[in-house]
C-alpha cells in the first residue's frame, strides 16, 4: 500500500519525468505501469482544478475505455474521489483531500509555515490563520496566536463557513460564476450575526468585490465583536490553494487597522505559497 510520503515521491517524479502518451490505448496501457496510473488520474485531476469525467481524463491517459472506468470506480468507492452534481463528473473525496493536507503538514514544512506565520503575526501583533477549503466548510489548517491575553480561540481543525468569513468569502471569489451561481442554489445563507449577507444578491456583489480587489474581509459577520481579512494563496496556476487570515477583536482593532497590514499579508502568502511549491 502507497503511504502519504510515497505518493508524493511518485507524484513529484511525474512532474519532472512526464510520459509520453501513444494515441494507441492498447500501447498507452503497456506503456504506463500499473502502480502508476491511479497517481496520474489523480495528478490529471488535481491539474484540470475542477471536477472532470473519466472521458474527459482519457484525453490525457489514452488508456482502454473499461480500465479508465474501473479506476474511477476504484477511487470513488475507496473515498479519494466523490461524484459531482451532474452525476457523471468527480471531485476530491474526502479521503483525498485529507491526504493533501496531510502532504501539506509534514514535519519540514510546518516548521518554516510556522516561522512565516510567526513573523507576521510578530509584526501584525494578532492572530494569523492557514485554512483550506473543504466541501462545504473551510477547516484551519495552522495558527500562531496573537499574545494579548484577549484573544478568539478557533483551534487547528476549526470549520467555519464559506458566505460569512474573510478566508471563506476568499474561496468563493475564487470559482468560477457558474460554480459559485450552484453553489448559491444548493446552500442556505445562515445567519450568523446581524451583519451576516444573506441574500444571493448581496453575496454576489461581496463576492464580485472581493474579485476585483484581491482580498475579503469578514466585519462582524461571522462573529459578533470579531473583524478579520483573508488574502489567497495561489498554486502555479495562479489558483487558490489555500487562504491566509489575520482576525481580531474589535475591542483593540478595527477592520481598516487590519487593511493597512495587507502589504505585509500579502508577502507572506508569497512566501507561503513558494514554500508549497518549491
Amino acid at each position: 500500500m502507497l503511504t502519504s510520503e510515497t505518493a508524493l515521491i511518485l507524484l513529484l517524479s511525474i512532474r519532472e519525468r512526464p510520459f509520453f502518451m501513444s494515441d494507441n490505448a492498447g500501447q498507452a496501457e503497456k506503456t504506463i505501469p500499473t502502480n502508476l496510473r491511479l497517481l496520474l488520474l489523480l495528478e490529471e485531476l488535481a491539474r484540470a482544478g475542477t471536477p472532470i469525467t473519466p472521458t474527459v481524463a482519457n484525453e490525457v491517459l489514452c488508456l482502454p475505455k473499461p480500465t479508465i472506468h474501473r479506476l474511477f470506480h476504484t477511487l470513488e468507492q475507496e473515498g479519494f474521489l466523490q461524484r459531482d452534481i451532474d452525476g457523471r463528473s468527480y471531485a476530491p473525496g474526502g479521503r483525498l483531500r485529507r491526504l493533501a493536507s496531510s502532504v501539506l503538514s509534514t514535519s519540514r514544512i510546518r516548521q518554516v509555515r510556522q516561522a512565516i506565520l510567526k513573523a507576521l503575526g510578530d509584526e501584525v501583533g494578532e492572530t494569523c490563520n492557514l485554512a483550506i477549503p473543504e466541501r462545504h466548510t473551510m477547516i484551519y489548517l495552522d495558527r500562531v496566536e496573537t499574545k494579548w491575553p484577549l484573544r478568539i480561540q478557533l483551534p487547528v481543525g476549526t470549520e467555519v463557513p464559506f458566505h460569512c468569513t474573510a478566508s471563506g468569502k476568499m474561496y468563493l471569489s475564487s470559482l468560477k460564476p457558474t460554480l459559485f451561481a450552484k453553489y448559491l442554489d444548493a446552500v442556505t445563507l445562515e445567519k450568523h450575526t446581524a451583519r451576516t449577507l444573506t441574500t444571493a444578491d448581496s453575496l454576489t456583489t461581496e463576492i464580485e468585490s472581493i474579485r476585483a480587489r484581491g482580498y475579503s474581509t469578514d466585519d462582524e459577520e461571522f462573529m459578533d465583536g470579531m473583524v478579520a481579512i483573508a488574502v489567497p494563496l495561489l498554486d502555479i496556476q495562479g489558483r487558490l490553494m489555500s487562504t491566509l487570515s489575520v482576525h481580531a477583536p474589535v475591542q483593540r482593532v478595527s477592520l481598516k487597522d487590519l487593511k493597512a497590514h495587507l502589504p505585509r499579508l500579502k508577502s507572506a502568502a508569497a512566501e507561503l505559497s513558494e514554500l508549497v511549491l518549491s
